[in-house]
């Protein structure tokens, strides 16, 4: 009862994490796709793996009796899918190298999908979305991916734990079908005892009133 309690409170987390990732990476998608451009991977890859993911979780989120049935496969799936949320996070992680609030001198841009600078080791390409904050000039779509980068490893750390919840149903519905199994033998057992007892003792009167 606990596990399943726990696996679907994780998996409001999840959701909660997944679907404002799904949106802040829908807009570069679109973006590239309406400026003709291919959508680099270190946004692609994520959008397409928080999408499955968004899908798998809400899911299996309304569908708890047969996470029960299946626990197995969909701790494999999750499983997966930490692993491609790793990759995700991997193919976006120059973008911690990036300070949002001020990209004077470190990143150029045209205010055009695909237009950049490298800066050192890391080339992340986007428009230039700038407005003027309370601490000077904020890039509005740097802070966005770097939300979707720490969405993306909240989700690697929720859908682990999802993991070994889903292998905790999985030994609790088996235990308890192994118990169900021996008691159901052992009433039968019972029965089949009572019912032996039963006919020795009725044939053993009826050989009494045959000697008599």
């Amino acid at each position: 009862m606990l596990g399943g309690f726990l696996f679907g409170l994780f998996r409001v987390f999840e959701l909660v994490t997944l679907i404002p990732t799904i949106g802040m990476l829908a807009y570069f998608v679109n973006g590239y796709v309406n400026a003709n451009q291919l959508t680099p991977n270190y946004i692609l890859v994520l959008f397409i793996v928080t999408t499955l993911a968004g899908a798998w979780a809400l899911a299996t989120l309304f569908r708890m009796d047969s996470v029960r049935r299946n626990a197995p496969f969909v701790a494999f799936i999750d499983l997966c899918f930490v692993g491609a949320l790793i990759a995700g996070v991997y193919f976006l992680r120059d973008i911690t190298q990036y300070n949002c609030v001020n990209l004077i001198g470190s990143i150029t841009s045209s205010g055009q999908f695909g237009a950049g600078s490298s800066s050192g080791s890391a080339y992340i390409t986007w428009p230039n979305i700038n407005f003027n904050g309370p601490d000077g000039n904020f890039d509005k779509t740097c802070a966005m991916l770097k939300a979707s980068f720490a969405f993306g490893i909240m989700n690697c750390m929720f859908f682990a734990v999802t993991t070994l919840l889903a292998s905790l149903i999985h030994r609790k519905e088996r235990a308890v079908v192994v118990e169900k199994t021996y008691s159901r033998r052992g009433s039968h057992s019972s029965r089949r005892g009572h019912s032996s007892h039963h006919r020795r003792s009725s044939s053993r009167d009826s050989r009494r009133n045959y000697y008599v």
